[in-house]
């Protein structure tokens, strides 16, 4: 049973759905963005391929005698290393510029 507003008394607007802003809608825009967050790259740079003469892409990259071993030199953007073998987040080749020797440094700093 519907009954009249008393008087006096506010009575809360009907509100209406948008048309296009439906359940479905929403639901598409859901799954979407769980696709995007999933497929999306990484936001650092990428990691080395071996044979591959890499640009560096960090602003200074040290590179090593060894896997945390001791500093030979820095690499900076956008100098070369060309990746002979990648090992447990570290990659190990010949560094072009200022150091131009062998050598390893973190993978993951190449453009």
């Amino acid at each position: 049973m519907v009954t009249a507003p008393q008087a006096g008394r506010r009575v809360a607007p009907v509100r209406r759905a948008r048309p296009g802003r439906g359940p479905a809608l929403t639901a598409l825009a859901a799954v979407a963005l769980c696709l995007s967050a999933v497929t999306a790259p990484p936001a650092r740079a990428a990691g080395g391929t071996p044979g591959v003469r890499e640009t560096v892409c960090a602003d200074s990259l040290s590179v090593r005698t060894a896997p945390g071993g001791a500093w030979m030199g820095t690499l900076t953007k956008p100098q070369t290393f060309d990746v002979e073998r990648v090992s447990d987040g570290w990659a190990y080749g010949f560094a072009y510029g200022e150091v131009n020797r062998k050598g390893w440094v973190q993978d993951g700093w190449f453009c």
